[in-house]
């Protein structure tokens, strides 16, 4: 099986790994932290800020294979504290419109950083 790699600009790796890989007509975009590409470090703020940063980086890793969130069929969302599940959902209802991508939210323990939320997605191609 073969598979294509995507780096964007404004999204940042904090380990040996592709923003995204494509195989098929499969993109498998990696989670994003809310990491701020211009500073380097986690963004300022609460759970909507952390949120809408790991969609902005998201959405450039999309952007530089060609797609965009129309194409978005799944996403994982990962939560250190599942009581900022609706502060999340305010932010998420406005990246996608109808019909939305499946979704999964998940509880964890810790993220990469001290992140509060970390989001991956699968993308797919016309």
């Amino acid at each position: 099986m073969s598979r294509k790699a995507f780096t964007a600009e404004g999204a940042v790796s904090v380990g040996p790994y592709s923003h995204a890989v494509e195989t098929g007509n499969l993109l498998y975009l990696s989670g994003q932290t809310p990491i701020d590409a211009a500073t380097g470090k986690l963004v300022e703020g609460d759970i909507s800020a952390q949120t809408k940063q790991c969609f902005i980086n998201l959405f450039a890793v999309l952007k530089a294979a060609g797609l965009t969130p129309d194409d978005v069929v799944k996403v994982n969302v990962f939560l250190t504290d599942m009581a900022n599940f609706e502060a999340m959902n305010e932010v998420y209802k406005t990246q996608f419109t109808t019909p939305y991508p499946a979704r999964t939210t998940i509880g964890v323990a810790a993220l990469p950083l001290g992140a509060q939320v970390e989001i991956e997605l699968i993308a797919a191609r016309k």
